[in-house]
């Protein structure tokens, strides 16, 4: 049993380590276009028809401008997901894991939200305390 989990635990770091693995848009086949997130069949086909014709991919920009449906956002989307150019993220794509959700940072305010009503409480335990004296 205990070989079992042992086993079970060693595979799922290993498969988790291969899904955040980056790929190369110039280097890579359609099935690993396609383990990209956010990229499907038809984009990979497109990619590598578009690699076939054209030649190598410069940089992000020249993806961008020579394989359609892929503009700026979905650029950062990908590049956040592991997809590369000669090796290059898209700059101003944030690989952390805010980015990968698609959610922005909370805002301060935000955060305090949930503290406020107990700095309230505090000050109205207070008062009754100071009232009686």
């Amino acid at each position: 049993m205990l070989k079992k989990t042992l086993l079970f635990v060693l595979s799922f770091f290993v498969a988790t380590g291969l899904a955040l693995a980056e790929v190369d848009v110039n280097k890579a086949d359609q099935a690993a276009l396609d383990g990209v997130r956010g990229i499907g069949p038809s984009m990979s086909r497109r990619i590598l028809d578009e690699r076939q014709k054209g030649g190598s991919f410069k940089d992000w920009s020249d993806l961008q401008a020579r394989v359609k449906g892929i503009k700026d956002k979905a650029a950062a989307k990908l590049s956040a997901n592991g997809l590369t150019v000669n090796g290059q993220p898209k700059t101003g794509a944030s690989g952390d894991a805010a980015a990968r959700s698609g959610k922005a940072a909370k805002s301060p305010r935000a955060e305090n939200k949930g503290k406020e009503p107990a700095a309230k409480a505090d000050k109205m335990a207070e008062e009754p305390a100071a009232a009686k004296k």
